[in-house]
């Protein structure tokens, strides 16, 4: 199963990065995404760009701290796991997916497709903060 990591630091309180990050009835910060559509028991699913739908279970939320989802879709399944930390002026996230390619092809590309993903996300999510916060 690989394993990809990313961590920031972003000048705000961590309940803003909270907010956007868990909020899953404004998307439109996401660049590969269509929609989001919540399926009840914890349960929503994301659509890209494209129309292909991933699955995701809520394992793990204690706001402003922990956020746990387990993924499933026709090419993977996995796990995300989000940590967030007030550490001084700055909210610190970091971010870690442990996912297993279902499809034998795919294995070489998975850490590689994880990386750029988590990179897109971060791009999206620094830019969803530098918006001005609504009063």
């Amino acid at each position: 199963m690989p394993v990809s990591n990313i961590r920031a630091a972003f000048p705000c309180e961590v309940e803003r990065v909270w907010k956007i990050v868990t909020d899953l009835s404004d998307w439109s910060w996401r660049s590969d995404l269509s929609r989001i559509e919540t399926a009840g028991d914890g349960q929503f699913i994301e659509y890209t760009t494209e129309g292909y739908p991933t699955t995701f279970t809520v394992t793990v939320m204690e706001p402003c701290r922990r956020w746990e989802f387990d993924m499933d879709n026709t090419n993977m399944h996995g796990h995300w796991t989000g940590t967030f930390v007030q550490n001084g002026a700055n909210a610190e996230v970091s971010f870690t997916e442990d996912v297993t390619a279902k499809k034998l092809l795919l294995k070489p590309f998975v850490r590689t497709y994880l990386k750029k993903q988590q990179a897109n996300y971060m791009r999206d999510l620094k830019k969803a903060l530098e918006r001005p916060v609504d009063p």
